[in-house]
């Protein structure tokens, strides 16, 4: 099986395993090649050989709970350009791209697709640094709710009831120090994620928060198109019609922890980026309700970041126009 040739050129081939305890299914992008070969020693090697004479670009897998880990170890060995993605990430992609069916076989084409369309990074974004960000953000989401919650019922608590709920907020406060040191330390020891923090927070109203939640949970940032990003996000415009009925648009889905970092972000982007807090003022002098444009300013600062993403340039408001044409695409969406 070699690689496909055409017009005098090698074609970029891009791969997709779909694991089970038992079976591997493959495809191969753009060449459409599917087989499938059993998840034992003699299937591996028997895929690592027609994936050698494909000479892949990139080969991704999801994590399966350990079913995958004697297919990567294969495929590493055999010098092949692995990356395992987390499947929440590969399930709001096939949403995003309309890939609704499931088999097998078609979960294969799908990841084949989300390698040759996002192209996770092999050596900087490795499986156990990419998870290890994710939990401490996942942490610190958990140690925020407490503290709400705490000081929700510090507002009628008394006496000994009171003493024991200040302890244990000055001790979560603590502990939110604590994993936020460890946040950016974790950005700072990789090369890729610190350039990627330095040029996400070049933008007014972008901090460590949005930042690091970008980073470890929307990776698909500057791979998509502003539509596909906005609705991994969950932050776009959907039609709830019926018939001859028409029901208001509203955005829904997504991912909730991008969707919670991007507000709080939008909300500073009001005040302090020029761009965001023209684009809202505009919406509210149009009637829109003060929610609705803060949602679009929402999805207007994503695919500002998406874009800024793609070209790998930092935030300047003298950028060429074309950079962030979203203003009336976003209006008349909202």
């Amino acid at each position: 099986m070699g690689g496909a040739i055409t017009a005098g050129k090698e074609l970029r081939m891009f791969v997709g395993i779909d694991v089970s305890k038992d079976v591997l299914d493959v495809a191969v992008r753009p060449d459409q090649k599917a087989w499938q070969v059993k998840n034992d020693d003699a299937g591996l090697q028997a895929l690592c050989s027609s994936l050698l004479a494909v000479s892949p670009e990139l080969v991704v897998l999801e994590a399966t709970g350990g079913y995958e880990s004697a297919a990567v170890a294969a495929l590493a060995t055999a010098g092949l350009p692995v990356v395992v993605v987390n499947p929440r990430q590969v399930r709001d992609f096939a949403k995003a791209t309309g890939k609704l069916a499931k088999t097998d076989a078609l979960d294969a084409e799908v990841l084949a697709l989300f390698a040759e369309r996002v192209r996770p990074e092999v050596r900087e974004l490795t499986t156990e640094a990419a998870q290890e960000l994710e939990d401490l953000l996942s942490r610190r989401r958990q140690i925020l709710e407490m503290l709400q919650a705490e000081r929700n019922r510090l507002e009628h608590a008394k006496g000994a009831v009171r003493k024991d709920l200040l302890e244990h907020i000055r001790y979560l406060e603590k502990r939110l120090v604590r994993v936020d040191s460890d946040l950016d330390q974790r950005v700072r020891e990789s090369p890729f994620w610190r350039a990627r923090d330095e040029l996400l927070r070049s933008v007014p109203g972008v901090g460590p928060g949005l930042s690091r939640t970008l980073i470890a949970d929307l990776p698909e940032l500057g791979s998509l198109s502003r539509q596909e990003i906005a609705a991994l996000a969950g932050v776009a415009p959907l039609n709830r019609d019926s018939g001859r009925s028409r029901g208001r648009r509203s955005t829904w889905g997504g991912r909730a922890s991008v969707r919670a970092a991007l507000y709080m972000a939008a909300v500073a982007s009001t005040r302090w980026n020029p761009v965001i807090q023209e684009f809202y003022l505009r919406l509210r002098a149009a009637g829109k309700p003060a929610k609705v444009a803060l949602v679009a300013c929402m999805r207007k600062l994503l695919v500002i970041l998406n874009s800024m993403v793609r070209q790998n340039r930092p935030w300047s408001p003298a950028l060429p126009r074309q950079s962030y044409q979203t203003v009336n695409t976003v209006a008349n969406e909202t």
